[in-house]
């Protein structure tokens, strides 16, 4: 007798679903499963086998033989180990094999017929829904994060009886009503701006980042606020959308993140992975191909820190990854592509003791290894950053001051207004959200210059000799400033706050002058206002 049970195997952040073809004919007692690695299938046929016997199950002495299929896809055996168990039972006619249709099973089996919980129930769902299935029938600790995707049952179960119970009709079982809502939602903040004494322009280059998704570089000495401000940042970022938090919950589901009591991510990820990370862990790989650091910083902020301590090989992976936002995963046998639209942001000392050209202190590395320390970070990567700041000690008078700092709320507030136009602006263009993933092609249509501004852009290029990356790069952070002080075009004061946050673009940065000692490769703080004479605004090739 043959029964067909259908489930899904792990692709990507989809899934793809799986026939499970269960054949019982006459023959010497033998269980063998087809189509999952050796290892995996002789540990779930054990595990089925007994499932079976302790739930109470007679199975008759012949022959079972499982195939997974198509064969071509890799699988991973404890999710399919439910729908086996259930195909086996149909093909021994203990129960009817019609019910079987209409449902994607997915479920890891305990020795005593238990169902333990499995990952990729999102997925799962997806593929319910996209193949016109009924529902899905899994683990009861996994149901509330299938119960996300609406137009299908979702049937939670604990034990083997149950789901024979409801496929039976003996017994039916109650789906878990939707748990989906129209807004991300954020959770109370336990990192606030406020708590940042000082540093006004290293805040107003995170607000313009957060306002237009861009790159952000801080260099500064240590325990000059890198660090706690870049763990802020997720403060400030907009909620996510619905669809956003999908996307993050499918990875997080995926590898098995999330938590007993979560069904959907609700805040952006703020991922902050070691300097040692392999190129594997930051995009992904191994075995299975499973994502890494940038897909789980989906929608979110990735926090490098300690830049030029990370391998050069992992720094260079970075590149497409941050252009297209997808990253591409090829295998002998399989191609995964996992999303990574991601905030990069990215802290560094000025040299390895961390006090070269600080003010009060004094450097002990020498002119070779602030260079090399530097040239540890590529000029491509670099070009990837937006936005690059200078962190400064902060002053005794920030300090001891008693006025507050302004709160997150308010920069979130700042920020959102800013996305919101930018939402207007892009809505009929698929795939452009904010300023920073606007093409070159749209720069001429919505980056419109009034004359000084213009004015001040010609010069910035023609005294630096900018780059054709670099000259959209400042177009696109001037429009974000201007977003976020209402401004119909770009003016002048929102281009010179776009040039002096490109300050790696200037010539001269690294050299050697003529007293022997590197000039400083850190750029000056970011300026708010153009000259008061309103005259030309003079670009220092690097700070005095």
């Amino acid at each position: 007798m043959l029964a067909r049970v259908r489930s899904g195997a792990l692709m990507g952040i989809d899934a793809v679903v799986v026939e499970c073809e269960v054949d019982m004919a006459l023959g010497l007692p033998y269980f063998n499963v087809v189509g999952l690695p050796e290892g995996a299938a002789r540990e779930s046929k054990v595990r089925v086998v007994s499932a079976l016997k302790n739930a109470g199950f007679d199975l008759p002495q012949k022959r079972i033989t499982v195939n997974l299929a198509p064969a071509e896809i890799r699988k991973e055996g404890a999710a399919f180990e439910l729908p086996i168990a259930l195909g086996v039972l149909a093909a021994a006619k203990l129960m009817e094999e019609e019910p079987l249709g209409h449902y994607l099973f997915g479920g890891e089996l305990s020795l005593d017929g238990s169902i333990k919980p499995i990952k990729g129930v999102l997925p799962l769902a997806v593929a319910a829904r996209n193949g016109g299935y009924r529902g899905i029938m899994v683990p009861a600790a996994n149901a509330a994060e299938g119960a996300l995707v609406e137009g299908i049952q979702v049937l939670p179960v604990a034990h083997l009886r149950e789901a024979v119970g409801h496929l039976t009709g003996e017994a039916p079982l109650t789906p878990l009503a939707r748990t989906g809502t129209t807004q991300g939602g954020r959770r109370l903040e336990t990192a606030d701006m406020a708590d940042v004494r000082g540093q006004p322009e290293l805040k107003l280059a995170l607000e313009l980042a957060a306002a237009g998704g861009h790159n952000l570089l801080m260099a500064g000495p240590p325990g000059s606020g890198k660090t706690m401000l870049a763990r802020r940042l997720p403060g400030i970022l907009p909620e996510m959308t619905f669809d956003e938090a999908l996307e993050v919950t499918k990875v997080y589901s995926i590898q098995g993140l999330l938590g007993d009591e979560q069904a959907l991510v609700r805040e952006r990820p703020f991922r902050s992975p070691h300097h040692t990370l392999s190129d594997a862990g930051l995009v992904g790989g191994g075995p299975m191909a499973r994502p890494g650091e940038l897909s789980l910083a989906h929608h979110g902020v990735l926090f490098l820190d300690e830049l030029p301590e990370f391998r050069k090989n992992v720094l260079e992976v970075l590149r497409q990854p941050l252009e297209e936002g997808v990253i591409h995963l090829a295998r002998a046998t399989q191609h995964i592509t996992y999303p990574c639209r991601v905030m990069l942001v990215a802290a560094m000392n000025p040299c390895p003791c961390g006090y070269f050209n600080v003010p009060g202190h004094k450097c002990t590395c020498r002119e070779h290894r602030v260079f090399d320390y530097h040239t540890r970070i590529s000029g491509p990567l670099l070009d990837r950053i937006d936005i690059t700041v200078q962190t400064r000690p902060v002053e005794y008078h920030h300090l001891a001051a008693k006025t507050p700092e302004q709160p997150s709320q308010y920069y979130r507030e700042r920020v959102q207004a800013a996305r919101e136009r930018q939402r207007v602006r892009f809505q009929d263009m698929p795939g452009v959200h904010c300023n920073a993933q606007m093409p070159s092609h749209l720069l001429r249509r919505f980056c419109a210059l009034s004359p000084k501004a213009e004015k001040e852009l010609k010069k910035a290029v023609q005294q630096h000799g900018l780059s054709a990356r670099a000259h959209d790069r400042i177009l696109k952070l001037a429009r974000t400033r201007a977003d976020l002080e209402d401004h119909a075009r770009i003016e002048d004061v929102d281009l010179l706050l776009a040039v002096d946050c490109r300050m790696l673009d200037r010539r001269g940065w690294l050299q050697t002058n003529t007293q022997g000692a590197a000039s400083s490769p850190l750029p000056s703080p970011v300026r708010h206002q153009p000259s008061e004479n309103g005259g030309s605004h003079d670009f220092p090739p690097y700070p005095s």
